[in-house]
């Protein structure tokens, strides 16, 4: 298939997917087809400035394009993740990317952990929702969602665990329609994460942090002394796991 080939191919399963979704309109259409194919070409940041001077349409148009609450952006990815993600057995991933940034006027502009810098850097955080195919080894992004920064989570009596639990529960019944499964890095492995999630009806599958202690459950039984009898007996070597002999 030859570029001239493929660019058709793509303009016509995005038109397909945004009918599918709402009827906008041919403006809004020819927009985002538009834009689509800007990100293709562009090989450097991409903003609107940018948009505008490469793209068909004003700047101006582009941000007005976008700041439309109308389109569900999910139902827009699902439909295109569906025509990839064509296996039964699937998974809803979850994952923080950090995006460099400068402008201090940007909306919840903060700290955040870059994992390419190995610690905290000032820029923004995107929530990456991805819809994945396990039996194809696909994974297609349905949403992201810009994380508040630490000074609006103070004012909502959130830390960011609280806002990805209550975010992904708010989206419970979309996210559960496609698939109950969720996984997420070890960041998210904490009670008040995974003990909500598995109440609303989630399966959340993670891994411990490196730096986890579990221990074997005690058999010790209470010998009528003061006190409690210890609730453990030895740490787990997770480089040398050997069954717990039961007495």
């Amino acid at each position: 298939m030859n570029n001239a080939n493929a660019l058709t191919q793509y303009q016509s399963e995005v038109i397909e997917a945004l009918k599918s979704v709402a009827n906008l309109g041919k403006p809004f259409e020819k927009v985002i087809i538009d834009t689509l194919k800007l990100f293709m070409a562009i090989p450097d940041k991409i903003n609107f400035l940018q948009m505008g001077r490469y793209g068909e349409f004003a700047e101006q148009t582009y941000r007005n394009t976008f700041t439309r609450d109308d389109f569900d952006w999910f139902a827009f990815n699902l439909f295109l993740a569906n025509k990839v993600c064509t296996g039964k057995f699937r998974a809803i991933a979850v994952d923080p990317s950090f995006i460099p940034n400068a402008g201090n006027k940007t909306p919840w502009f903060g700290k955040f952990w870059s994992g390419a810098a190995g610690g905290p850097k000032r820029g923004l955080e995107l929530l990456g929702i991805g819809l994945i195919d396990v039996e194809n080894h696909d994974c297609m992004t349905l949403g992201a969602l810009q994380t508040p920064n630490a000074k609006t989570l103070e004012e909502m009596d959130y830390n960011l665990v609280d806002w990805y639990r209550e975010l992904l529960i708010s989206m419970k019944d979309r996210l559960q329609a496609i698939s109950k499964l969720l996984v997420a890095d070890a960041f998210f492995a904490k009670q008040t994460f995974v003990l909500p999630l598995l109440d609303e009806g989630f399966h959340v599958v993670s891994r411990m942090r490196n730096d986890a202690a579990l221990g074997y459950p005690t058999t010790e039984k209470p010998g009528g002394k003061r006190g409690h009898p210890r609730w453990y007996d030895g740490k787990i070597d997770f480089a040398n796991l050997e069954p717990y002999p039961l007495r």
